[in-house]
């Protein structure tokens, strides 16, 4: 590329034209930002619908009740689906939502057996502030996600009052299960007591853990014929196949984020080679002075490329950062039929953001470089 020495030139080249400069960096910075966002999205459904290669997890749900409001189950299933061939285990669930649709900013509860939770939970989550303990010993404590507690402002021993239920913040978690980052754990039986809900014996799914991923489809088949004739039949899918079902429309509206992502690459090639063109423009008789004093044409678009880097890598990293620091911050996540989806955050798009800036930025010089690498000295003299 140009030798270091060259770096401090290229900089003073560059606050020659401060407003100019300052305008393309938050132009940049803007783009970058945006687009971070979107891959921060678009990687959060990647990881909410993805499945691990050992899918063992069956959802079972009301047939043709896909939100849960509207899908109720007697909790006395839970004795005939583990009866059923192939069953490892049977968590019964009930999950109270403030909205179904899609949403920014949803409240998710779910009500699960203590003693049920208990076990699992050390293996499922990782303890931020308080105990399990804490929350086995208090019927109306709450594990709340890490990122709903960033979101809403929780601490441990706070009072949390939504969707009628009104808990004590016995713990925070975190968990690399998508749908654990954004949601509060309640005791089943405090839930369905609730005084905005009372559903004694109702729940809302049963999660069934299977003992060979190969047996997923048939068992997933004698499930739903052991209640087909029942009252309240029942539903079953794959975890992933169910997640995949409730975010069909935020897939659809993620695929359509790709082109926002990709004008905002344009948007800072565009900014990038035009401020590149007017410095080339501004510099024609000095650039015809360094020829003479001995600077290659070749030399000259080297530096003129790493002023094009420069400005958009600086642009790069405040758009990049305030994009993460943002979502990092702010727990923003898109839930939909109980489903969260969380904006991920993580050092790869940030390094993401920062490899884009920085190639857009040479290329977006490579152009003018090459005009001003090959324009004759002469020529250059005489230009106004």
């Amino acid at each position: 590329m140009v030798a270091l020495k060259f770096v401090p030139f290229a900089l003073k080249q560059i606050a020659r034209r401060p407003t100019r400069t300052l305008l393309t960096i938050c132009g940049v910075a803007t783009a970058m930002f945006l687009f971070c966002a979107i891959q921060s999205m678009q990687q959060g459904m990647k990881d909410a619908a993805e499945a691990n290669a050992a899918e063992t997890t069956l959802i079972v749900y009301r047939e043709n009740r896909f939100c849960p409001f509207t899908s109720k189950l007697p909790e006395r299933y839970d004795g005939r689906i583990a009866a059923v061939p192939g069953v490892k285990s049977v968590l019964p669930m009930k999950i109270v939502v403030s909205n179904c649709r899609a949403s920014l900013d949803v409240i998710t509860f779910r009500g699960v057996p203590s003693d049920m939770f208990v076990k699992q939970a050390q293996s499922q989550f990782r303890i931020l502030e308080g105990s399990i303990d804490d929350w086995n010993r208090r019927s109306d404590a709450a594990l709340i996600g890490a990122t709903m507690a960033t979101r809403r402002k929780l601490k441990v021993g706070d009072r949390f009052d939504a969707n009628g239920v009104v808990s004590i913040v016995a713990a925070i978690a975190d968990s690399d299960e998508a749908q654990d980052k954004n949601t509060a754990y309640v005791h089943l039986d405090f839930l369905q007591r609730a005084a905005a809900i009372k559903s004694l014996g109702i729940v809302t799914e049963f999660i069934v853990k299977v003992n060979d991923p190969k047996d997923m489809e048939s068992v997933a088949r004698k499930i739903d014929a052991e209640f087909a004739h029942d009252t309240e039949p029942t539903q079953t899918r794959s975890e992933k196949a169910f997640v995949a079902r409730a975010a069909g429309d935020l897939i659809e509206l993620v695929g359509f984020t790709r082109w926002l992502g990709l004008g905002c690459v344009f948007a800072v090639l565009a900014l990038v080679a035009n401020t590149v063109v007017m410095s080339v423009q501004d510099r024609v008789r000095e650039h015809a002075v360094l020829q003479t004093l001995g600077f290659t044409g070749f030399l000259i678009a080297r530096l003129i490329v790493l002023e094009g880097a420069i400005v958009s890598l600086a642009g790069g990293i405040v758009g990049a950062g305030l994009a993460v620091l943002a979502l990092r911050w702010g727990g923003v996540s898109l839930s939909t039929e109980g489903v969260n989806i969380n904006f991920s955050a993580s050092p790869q798009i940030l390094l993401t953001g920062l490899l884009v800036s920085l190639t857009l930025g040479i290329v977006a010089g490579l152009v003018p470089a090459w005009q001003a690498s090959r324009s004759d000295i002469v020529e250059s003299f005489r230009s106004v």
